[in-house]
């Protein structure tokens, strides 16, 4: 084989190491599944105003109803028909028959749910209010009086830059 072919050639490791940084350097954003009520699931005598009470709920993020399938279902409603529990015309039946669904919050709105079949009356009923993820922290702008050189190497991007600089140096000592 010809030195600087294939896998192990400086070229190819460099791209890698390259590509390797990039995905590291990439900032992360996840949504959240949300277990509704918890270890409790989706069952009547959980308050699920309490429950839903702190949290913040994005765009992106997910519900996930774990509950008796023979029993229970999940349907989305309108603001009024949560208020009353009335179950008769549902915008959405989330109810898959597995006992184990998952409703994508992906509309910045509100969101009602309720269980049909009387259980509602008990209090399994949830309203949402899902709104855009907060913008990623800025970094501020270094200067003399508030930045220090120890805060430049806490960055996100230094770090890993130093090290894919690093091995792209050691590919090359070593191959060439």
């Amino acid at each position: 084989m010809e030195r600087g072919s294939g896998f192990g050639s400086p070229m190819m490791v460099a791209l890698a190491v390259l590509v390797f940084a990039m995905v590291v350097m990439v900032p992360e954003v996840s949504a959240t599944r949300w277990t509704v009520g918890s270890n409790m699931g989706w069952t009547s005598n959980v308050n699920y105003t309490i429950w839903a009470q702190g949290k913040h709920f994005y765009n992106g993020d997910w519900l996930f109803f774990v509950y008796d399938r023979n029993q229970m279902n999940i349907l989305e409603v309108n603001k009024t028909d949560y208020e009353l529990c009335n179950s008769d015309h549902p915008l959405h039946n989330w109810t898959r028959g597995a006992g184990r669904d998952v409703v994508p919050l992906n509309v910045t709105r509100n969101y009602y749910f309720i269980s049909g079949k009387g259980f509602c009356y008990g209090g399994m009923k949830l309203a949402v209010h899902v709104e855009n993820p907060p913008p990623p922290p800025t970094a501020s702008p270094l200067n003399e009086k508030s930045g220090s050189p120890s805060s430049i190497f806490r960055s996100q991007y230094v770090l890993p830059t130093v090290f894919a600089i690093g091995a792209l140096w050691d590919a090359f000592v070593r191959f060439w």
